[in-house]
Protein backbone atom coordinates (compact mmCIF):
# COMPACT_ATOMS: atom_id res chain seq x y z
CA UNK A 1 0.00 0.00 0.00
CA UNK A 2 1.63 3.19 -1.22
CA UNK A 3 0.33 6.33 0.51
CA UNK A 4 1.30 9.86 -0.44
CA UNK A 5 0.92 12.55 2.19
CA UNK A 6 0.38 16.17 1.23
CA UNK A 7 1.37 18.35 4.20
CA UNK A 8 1.28 22.08 4.87
CA UNK A 9 4.88 22.00 6.11
CA UNK A 10 7.95 19.83 6.07
CA UNK A 11 7.89 16.86 8.46
CA UNK A 12 10.55 17.03 11.21
CA UNK A 13 12.14 13.77 10.04
CA UNK A 14 12.75 15.30 6.59
CA UNK A 15 13.63 18.76 7.90
CA UNK A 16 16.42 17.23 10.01
CA UNK A 17 18.05 15.84 6.86
CA UNK A 18 17.65 19.12 4.99
CA UNK A 19 18.82 21.18 7.97
CA UNK A 20 15.75 23.42 7.74
CA UNK A 21 13.22 24.54 10.34
CA UNK A 22 10.06 22.43 10.36
CA UNK A 23 8.22 25.06 12.43
CA UNK A 24 6.07 24.47 15.49
CA UNK A 25 2.57 24.45 14.04
CA UNK A 26 0.56 21.30 13.33
CA UNK A 27 2.55 19.39 15.93
CA UNK A 28 0.10 16.50 15.83
CA UNK A 29 1.36 15.71 12.33
CA UNK A 30 4.86 15.25 13.76
CA UNK A 31 3.43 12.91 16.40
CA UNK A 32 1.56 10.82 13.83
CA UNK A 33 4.51 10.58 11.43
CA UNK A 34 6.92 9.62 14.24
CA UNK A 35 4.65 6.77 15.29
CA UNK A 36 4.03 5.56 11.75
CA UNK A 37 7.73 5.50 10.88
CA UNK A 38 8.68 3.87 14.17
CA UNK A 39 6.40 0.92 13.35
CA UNK A 40 8.35 0.14 10.15
CA UNK A 41 5.22 -1.37 8.65
CA UNK A 42 6.38 -3.33 5.60
CA UNK A 43 2.90 -3.21 4.09
CA UNK A 44 2.89 0.59 3.95
CA UNK A 45 5.21 2.73 1.87
CA UNK A 46 4.99 6.41 2.72
CA UNK A 47 5.74 9.40 0.53
CA UNK A 48 5.39 13.04 1.56
CA UNK A 49 5.26 16.33 -0.30
CA UNK A 50 5.25 19.82 1.15
CA UNK A 51 5.54 23.49 0.09
CA UNK A 52 9.11 24.75 0.00
CA UNK A 53 11.20 27.56 -1.40
CA UNK A 54 12.06 27.81 -5.07
CA UNK A 55 15.34 25.98 -4.47
CA UNK A 56 13.35 22.86 -3.49
CA UNK A 57 10.54 23.31 -6.00
CA UNK A 58 11.54 20.21 -7.96
CA UNK A 59 13.42 18.40 -5.22
CA UNK A 60 13.10 14.70 -4.35
CA UNK A 61 14.85 12.94 -1.48
CA UNK A 62 14.98 9.40 -0.12
CA UNK A 63 15.11 9.16 3.66
CA UNK A 64 12.82 7.19 5.95
CA UNK A 65 10.24 8.35 3.41
CA UNK A 66 10.32 9.50 -0.19
CA UNK A 67 10.01 13.27 0.02
CA UNK A 68 9.11 15.89 -2.58
CA UNK A 69 9.16 19.67 -2.50
CA UNK A 70 6.99 22.03 -4.49
CA UNK A 71 6.89 25.79 -4.71
CA UNK A 72 3.87 27.64 -3.37
CA UNK A 73 3.52 31.24 -2.30
CA UNK A 74 2.36 30.37 1.22
CA UNK A 75 2.38 34.06 2.15
CA UNK A 76 -0.53 34.55 -0.26
CA UNK A 77 -2.68 31.44 0.14
CA UNK A 78 -5.69 33.30 -1.22
CA UNK A 79 -4.22 32.99 -4.74
CA UNK A 80 -4.60 29.79 -6.76
CA UNK A 81 -1.68 28.91 -9.04
CA UNK A 82 -2.56 26.37 -11.74
CA UNK A 83 1.15 25.52 -12.05
CA UNK A 84 0.73 23.66 -8.77
CA UNK A 85 -1.38 21.10 -10.58
CA UNK A 86 1.51 20.41 -12.97
CA UNK A 87 3.93 19.77 -10.11
CA UNK A 88 1.39 17.62 -8.26
CA UNK A 89 0.96 15.45 -11.36
CA UNK A 90 4.74 15.03 -11.55
CA UNK A 91 4.86 13.90 -7.94
CA UNK A 92 1.92 11.53 -8.36
CA UNK A 93 3.39 10.03 -11.53
CA UNK A 94 6.74 9.52 -9.85
CA UNK A 95 5.52 8.03 -6.56
CA UNK A 96 2.53 6.15 -8.02
CA UNK A 97 0.42 6.15 -4.85
CA UNK A 98 -2.48 3.83 -4.18
CA UNK A 99 -4.07 6.72 -2.30
CA UNK A 100 -3.37 10.34 -1.35
CA UNK A 101 -3.85 11.67 2.19
CA UNK A 102 -4.10 15.47 2.33
CA UNK A 103 -3.66 17.10 5.73
CA UNK A 104 -5.80 20.20 5.90
CA UNK A 105 -7.74 22.31 3.42
CA UNK A 106 -6.39 25.77 4.24
CA UNK A 107 -3.96 26.11 1.32
CA UNK A 108 -4.66 25.97 -2.43
CA UNK A 109 -2.31 23.01 -2.85
CA UNK A 110 -5.17 20.85 -1.51
CA UNK A 111 -7.36 21.67 -4.51
CA UNK A 112 -4.36 21.30 -6.85
CA UNK A 113 -3.65 17.77 -5.58
CA UNK A 114 -7.30 16.72 -5.70
CA UNK A 115 -7.42 17.79 -9.34
CA UNK A 116 -4.02 16.33 -10.22
CA UNK A 117 -4.63 12.92 -8.64
CA UNK A 118 -8.18 12.87 -10.05
CA UNK A 119 -9.24 9.82 -8.07
CA UNK A 120 -11.93 10.83 -5.53
CA UNK A 121 -12.38 7.33 -4.14
CA UNK A 122 -8.69 7.12 -3.24
CA UNK A 123 -8.36 10.69 -1.95
CA UNK A 124 -8.58 11.39 1.79
CA UNK A 125 -8.65 14.89 3.26
CA UNK A 126 -8.00 15.40 6.97
CA UNK A 127 -10.03 18.32 8.29
CA UNK A 128 -8.13 20.78 10.46
CA UNK A 129 -9.73 24.23 10.41
CA UNK A 130 -12.09 25.49 7.71
CA UNK A 131 -11.39 28.95 6.32
CA UNK A 132 -14.86 29.44 4.88
CA UNK A 133 -16.33 29.10 8.38
CA UNK A 134 -13.57 31.07 10.09
CA UNK A 135 -14.16 33.97 7.69
CA UNK A 136 -17.65 34.53 9.09
CA UNK A 137 -16.22 34.92 12.60
CA UNK A 138 -13.15 36.94 11.62
CA UNK A 139 -14.39 40.35 12.83
CA UNK A 140 -16.00 39.24 16.09
CA UNK A 141 -15.50 41.69 18.93
CA UNK A 142 -13.53 44.26 16.95
CA UNK A 143 -14.62 47.94 17.01
CA UNK A 144 -15.69 49.42 13.68
CA UNK A 145 -12.83 51.92 13.67
CA UNK A 146 -10.31 49.07 14.05
CA UNK A 147 -11.94 47.05 11.29
CA UNK A 148 -12.04 49.97 8.85
CA UNK A 149 -8.64 51.54 9.46
CA UNK A 150 -5.37 50.65 7.75
CA UNK A 151 -1.85 51.06 9.08
CA UNK A 152 1.04 51.88 6.75
CA UNK A 153 1.86 48.19 6.61
CA UNK A 154 -1.78 47.33 5.77
CA UNK A 155 -1.88 49.83 2.91
CA UNK A 156 1.44 48.71 1.43
CA UNK A 157 0.53 45.03 1.61
CA UNK A 158 -3.19 45.49 0.88
CA UNK A 159 -3.79 43.52 4.04
CA UNK A 160 -6.20 45.40 6.31
CA UNK A 161 -8.49 43.42 8.61
CA UNK A 162 -11.25 43.57 6.00
CA UNK A 163 -8.76 42.42 3.34
CA UNK A 164 -7.76 39.53 5.60
CA UNK A 165 -11.37 38.46 5.95
CA UNK A 166 -11.83 38.58 2.17
CA UNK A 167 -8.72 36.42 1.77
CA UNK A 168 -10.19 33.86 4.15
CA UNK A 169 -13.33 33.75 2.03
CA UNK A 170 -11.21 33.19 -1.10
CA UNK A 171 -9.29 30.40 0.60
CA UNK A 172 -12.60 28.99 1.73
CA UNK A 173 -13.86 28.86 -1.83
CA UNK A 174 -10.90 26.59 -2.76
CA UNK A 175 -11.67 24.42 0.27
CA UNK A 176 -15.27 23.99 -0.78
CA UNK A 177 -14.25 23.05 -4.33
CA UNK A 178 -11.78 20.46 -3.03
CA UNK A 179 -14.25 18.94 -0.56
CA UNK A 180 -16.97 18.84 -3.21
CA UNK A 181 -14.96 16.40 -5.35
CA UNK A 182 -13.15 14.27 -2.79
CA UNK A 183 -14.46 10.90 -1.71
CA UNK A 184 -13.24 10.69 1.88
CA UNK A 185 -12.49 12.88 4.87
CA UNK A 186 -11.27 12.33 8.41
CA UNK A 187 -12.58 14.45 11.24
CA UNK A 188 -13.21 14.26 14.97
CA UNK A 189 -15.96 16.74 15.87
CA UNK A 190 -19.63 17.41 15.22
CA UNK A 191 -18.51 20.71 13.76
CA UNK A 192 -16.21 19.39 11.03
CA UNK A 193 -18.64 16.61 10.12
CA UNK A 194 -21.46 19.13 9.66
CA UNK A 195 -19.48 21.45 7.39
CA UNK A 196 -17.85 18.75 5.27
CA UNK A 197 -21.23 17.15 4.68
CA UNK A 198 -22.56 20.59 3.78
CA UNK A 199 -19.91 20.80 1.05
CA UNK A 200 -20.38 17.22 -0.12
CA UNK A 201 -23.34 15.17 1.08
CA UNK A 202 -21.85 12.00 -0.42
CA UNK A 203 -18.40 12.20 1.14
CA UNK A 204 -17.41 9.27 3.37
CA UNK A 205 -16.62 10.56 6.85
CA UNK A 206 -14.09 8.68 8.97
CA UNK A 207 -13.74 9.54 12.64
CA UNK A 208 -10.13 9.73 13.78
CA UNK A 209 -8.49 11.55 16.67
CA UNK A 210 -5.07 13.20 16.56
CA UNK A 211 -1.76 12.16 18.08
CA UNK A 212 0.17 14.88 19.87
CA UNK A 213 3.91 15.52 19.83
CA UNK A 214 5.66 12.81 21.82
CA UNK A 215 7.00 15.05 24.59
CA UNK A 216 3.48 15.96 25.73
CA UNK A 217 2.84 12.43 26.96
CA UNK A 218 5.28 12.91 29.84
CA UNK A 219 4.90 15.30 32.75
CA UNK A 220 1.93 16.38 34.87
CA UNK A 221 0.99 19.86 36.08
CA UNK A 222 1.32 20.55 39.80
CA UNK A 223 -0.10 23.71 41.34
CA UNK A 224 2.79 23.84 43.81
CA UNK A 225 5.25 24.20 40.93
CA UNK A 226 3.40 26.68 38.72
CA UNK A 227 3.68 30.47 38.58
CA UNK A 228 0.66 31.54 40.58
CA UNK A 229 -1.89 33.75 38.78
CA UNK A 230 -0.30 33.19 35.38
CA UNK A 231 -2.37 32.65 32.23
CA UNK A 232 -1.02 30.94 29.12
CA UNK A 233 -2.37 31.56 25.59
CA UNK A 234 -0.88 29.51 22.75
CA UNK A 235 -1.21 32.22 20.09
CA UNK A 236 -2.87 35.57 19.49
CA UNK A 237 -1.52 37.03 16.27
CA UNK A 238 -4.81 37.34 14.37
CA UNK A 239 -8.39 38.17 15.39
CA UNK A 240 -9.85 34.65 15.33
CA UNK A 241 -7.67 33.68 18.29
CA UNK A 242 -9.54 36.21 20.44
CA UNK A 243 -6.66 37.66 22.45
CA UNK A 244 -8.49 41.01 22.48
CA UNK A 245 -11.22 39.49 24.64
CA UNK A 246 -8.72 38.29 27.23
CA UNK A 247 -7.04 41.70 27.34
CA UNK A 248 -10.42 43.27 28.02
CA UNK A 249 -11.14 40.68 30.72
CA UNK A 250 -7.91 41.53 32.50
CA UNK A 251 -9.44 44.62 34.13
CA UNK A 252 -11.66 42.52 36.40
CA UNK A 253 -9.05 39.82 36.87
CA UNK A 254 -6.47 42.35 38.08
CA UNK A 255 -8.92 43.82 40.57
CA UNK A 256 -8.97 40.42 42.27
CA UNK A 257 -5.42 39.29 41.49
CA UNK A 258 -3.20 42.34 40.84
CA UNK A 259 -0.13 40.22 40.09
CA UNK A 260 -1.71 38.29 37.20
CA UNK A 261 0.43 37.82 34.10
CA UNK A 262 -0.55 36.64 30.64
CA UNK A 263 2.01 34.75 28.56
CA UNK A 264 1.34 34.61 24.83
CA UNK A 265 3.22 32.23 22.53
CA UNK A 266 3.65 32.80 18.80
CA UNK A 267 4.33 35.88 16.74
CA UNK A 268 4.45 39.21 18.58
CA UNK A 269 2.26 41.57 16.54
CA UNK A 270 2.29 44.60 18.84
CA UNK A 271 5.60 46.01 17.55
CA UNK A 272 7.28 45.65 20.94
CA UNK A 273 10.29 43.79 19.59
CA UNK A 274 12.00 46.50 17.52
CA UNK A 275 11.51 49.64 15.42
CA UNK A 276 11.09 47.71 12.17
CA UNK A 277 8.31 45.66 13.72
CA UNK A 278 6.52 48.85 14.79
CA UNK A 279 6.60 50.12 11.20
CA UNK A 280 5.26 46.77 10.01
CA UNK A 281 2.48 46.65 12.60
CA UNK A 282 -0.91 45.57 11.32
CA UNK A 283 -4.19 47.06 12.51
CA UNK A 284 -4.93 44.11 14.78
CA UNK A 285 -1.52 44.37 16.42
CA UNK A 286 -2.09 48.08 16.89
CA UNK A 287 -5.45 47.37 18.53
CA UNK A 288 -3.86 44.89 20.94
CA UNK A 289 -1.22 47.47 21.81
CA UNK A 290 -3.92 50.07 22.43
CA UNK A 291 -5.76 47.69 24.76
CA UNK A 292 -2.55 46.96 26.64
CA UNK A 293 -1.80 50.66 27.12
CA UNK A 294 -5.39 51.75 27.90
CA UNK A 295 -5.78 49.07 30.57
CA UNK A 296 -2.28 49.50 32.05
CA UNK A 297 -1.29 45.96 31.09
CA UNK A 298 2.29 46.63 29.97
CA UNK A 299 3.70 44.84 33.03
CA UNK A 300 1.14 42.04 32.81
CA UNK A 301 1.55 40.79 29.22
CA UNK A 302 4.56 38.81 28.03
CA UNK A 303 4.93 37.86 24.37
CA UNK A 304 7.12 34.78 24.22
CA UNK A 305 7.69 34.49 20.47
CA UNK A 306 7.65 31.15 18.68
CA UNK A 307 8.33 28.23 21.01
CA UNK A 308 9.44 24.70 20.17
CA UNK A 309 7.68 21.66 21.63
CA UNK A 310 9.76 21.52 24.80
CA UNK A 311 9.43 25.25 25.43
CA UNK A 312 5.65 25.03 24.94
CA UNK A 313 5.40 22.12 27.36
CA UNK A 314 7.47 23.99 29.95
CA UNK A 315 5.20 27.04 29.67
CA UNK A 316 2.05 24.95 30.06
CA UNK A 317 3.41 23.33 33.23
CA UNK A 318 4.52 26.69 34.65
CA UNK A 319 1.09 28.29 34.15
CA UNK A 320 -1.78 28.50 36.62
CA UNK A 321 -4.36 28.18 33.84
CA UNK A 322 -4.50 27.77 30.06
CA UNK A 323 -7.03 29.94 28.20
CA UNK A 324 -8.29 29.54 24.64
CA UNK A 325 -10.39 32.68 23.90
CA UNK A 326 -10.86 31.92 20.17
CA UNK A 327 -13.99 33.01 18.35
CA UNK A 328 -13.88 29.84 16.22
CA UNK A 329 -11.99 26.54 16.40
CA UNK A 330 -12.41 22.95 15.32
CA UNK A 331 -10.51 20.92 17.92
CA UNK A 332 -7.51 23.03 18.95
CA UNK A 333 -4.45 20.95 19.75
CA UNK A 334 -3.43 23.53 22.32
CA UNK A 335 -6.47 22.53 24.40
CA UNK A 336 -5.51 18.87 23.98
CA UNK A 337 -1.92 19.60 25.01
CA UNK A 338 -3.05 21.44 28.13
CA UNK A 339 -5.49 18.66 28.99
CA UNK A 340 -3.00 15.83 28.63
CA UNK A 341 -0.55 17.67 30.89
CA UNK A 342 -3.27 18.21 33.48
CA UNK A 343 -3.25 22.01 33.25
CA UNK A 344 -6.54 23.76 34.21
CA UNK A 345 -8.33 24.76 30.99
CA UNK A 346 -10.74 27.56 30.16
CA UNK A 347 -12.00 27.79 26.58
CA UNK A 348 -14.71 29.35 24.49
CA UNK A 349 -17.53 26.97 23.63
CA UNK A 350 -17.06 27.18 19.87
CA UNK A 351 -16.82 24.77 16.94
CA UNK A 352 -15.84 21.29 18.08
CA UNK A 353 -14.22 22.20 21.41
CA UNK A 354 -17.03 20.50 23.32
CA UNK A 355 -15.99 17.21 21.71
CA UNK A 356 -12.55 17.58 23.29
CA UNK A 357 -13.48 18.86 26.73
CA UNK A 358 -16.63 18.35 28.79
CA UNK A 359 -17.81 21.55 30.44
CA UNK A 360 -17.86 21.64 34.26
CA UNK A 361 -16.22 18.22 34.42
CA UNK A 362 -12.90 18.67 32.62
CA UNK A 363 -12.63 22.44 32.43
CA UNK A 364 -14.71 25.56 31.94
CA UNK A 365 -16.35 26.43 28.63
CA UNK A 366 -17.92 29.85 28.18
CA UNK A 367 -19.79 31.56 25.37
CA UNK A 368 -17.51 33.42 22.94
CA UNK A 369 -17.28 37.22 23.25
CA UNK A 370 -18.51 37.07 26.87
CA UNK A 371 -15.71 39.00 28.57
CA UNK A 372 -17.37 38.87 31.98
CA UNK A 373 -17.73 35.09 31.81
CA UNK A 374 -14.05 34.79 30.90
CA UNK A 375 -12.85 36.95 33.79
CA UNK A 376 -15.16 35.11 36.20
CA UNK A 377 -13.83 31.75 35.04
CA UNK A 378 -10.19 32.77 35.53
CA UNK A 379 -10.94 34.17 38.98
CA UNK A 380 -12.77 30.98 39.92
CA UNK A 381 -9.80 28.82 38.99
CA UNK A 382 -7.40 31.06 40.89
CA UNK A 383 -9.77 31.08 43.88
CA UNK A 384 -10.18 27.30 43.93
CA UNK A 385 -6.46 26.73 44.33
CA UNK A 386 -5.98 29.55 46.83
CA UNK A 387 -8.89 28.68 49.10
CA UNK A 388 -6.76 27.42 51.97
CA UNK A 389 -4.37 30.38 51.93
CA UNK A 390 -4.99 32.06 55.30
CA UNK A 391 -2.96 35.12 54.33
CA UNK A 392 -5.57 36.23 51.77
CA UNK A 393 -7.03 39.67 52.44
CA UNK A 394 -10.18 39.38 50.35
CA UNK A 395 -13.16 37.01 50.19
CA UNK A 396 -13.05 34.01 47.89
CA UNK A 397 -15.73 34.21 45.17
CA UNK A 398 -15.88 30.48 44.44
CA UNK A 399 -18.42 28.48 46.44
CA UNK A 400 -16.95 26.02 48.90
CA UNK A 401 -18.69 23.06 47.28
CA UNK A 402 -17.16 23.99 43.91
CA UNK A 403 -13.56 23.90 45.11
CA UNK A 404 -12.93 20.17 44.87
CA UNK A 405 -14.97 20.06 41.67
CA UNK A 406 -12.76 22.69 40.00
CA UNK A 407 -9.60 21.02 41.27
CA UNK A 408 -10.79 17.75 39.76
CA UNK A 409 -11.20 19.27 36.28
CA UNK A 410 -7.52 18.87 35.24
CA UNK A 411 -7.43 15.29 36.53
CA UNK A 412 -10.54 14.37 34.56
CA UNK A 413 -9.27 16.25 31.51
CA UNK A 414 -5.97 14.39 31.52
CA UNK A 415 -7.76 11.05 31.75
CA UNK A 416 -9.93 12.02 28.76
CA UNK A 417 -7.00 13.36 26.72
CA UNK A 418 -4.93 10.21 27.24
CA UNK A 419 -7.73 8.34 25.47
CA UNK A 420 -8.38 10.94 22.78
CA UNK A 421 -4.73 11.27 21.86
CA UNK A 422 -3.69 7.65 22.42
CA UNK A 423 -0.93 6.98 19.84
CA UNK A 424 -1.74 3.26 19.55
CA UNK A 425 -5.47 3.76 19.04
CA UNK A 426 -4.93 6.53 16.51
CA UNK A 427 -2.23 4.62 14.60
CA UNK A 428 -4.36 1.51 14.17
CA UNK A 429 -7.38 3.62 13.26
CA UNK A 430 -5.32 5.28 10.53
CA UNK A 431 -4.36 1.88 9.10
CA UNK A 432 -8.02 0.80 9.16
CA UNK A 433 -8.98 3.87 7.15
CA UNK A 434 -6.18 3.34 4.63
CA UNK A 435 -7.08 -0.31 4.16
CA UNK A 436 -10.75 0.53 3.71
CA UNK A 437 -10.03 3.17 1.08
CA UNK A 438 -7.49 1.05 -0.80
CA UNK A 439 -9.93 -1.87 -0.86
CA UNK A 440 -12.32 0.21 -2.96
CA UNK A 441 -12.20 -0.02 -6.72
Amino acid sequence: MRVLWLCNRCLPVVAAHLNIDAGNKEGWLAGLSERLLAEKNEELTLGVCFPAGRELAEWKGEYEVTAYGFYEDTARPENYDENLEVRMKEIVNDFKPDMVHIFGTEFPHTLAMVRAFNNPGRTLIGIQGLCFVYADAYLEGLPDEVIKRSTLRDMLKKDSILDQQKKFYRRGAYEQKALAVTGNVTGRTDWDKHYTKECNANVKYYFMNETLRSNFYEGVWDYKNCEKHSIFVSQGDYPIKGLHFLLRAMKDILEEYPDTKVYVAGNCVTGDDGFKKKVKMASYGKYLKELIEENNLVDHIVFLGNLNAEQMKKRYLESNVFVSPSVMENSPNSVGEAMILGVPVISTKVGGVHNLLEDRKEGILYEPKNVQALSNAVIKVFDAYEYEDASRMRPIRVKEEEIEEIRAYPVNAREHALKTHNPDTNYYRLLEIYEDICACE
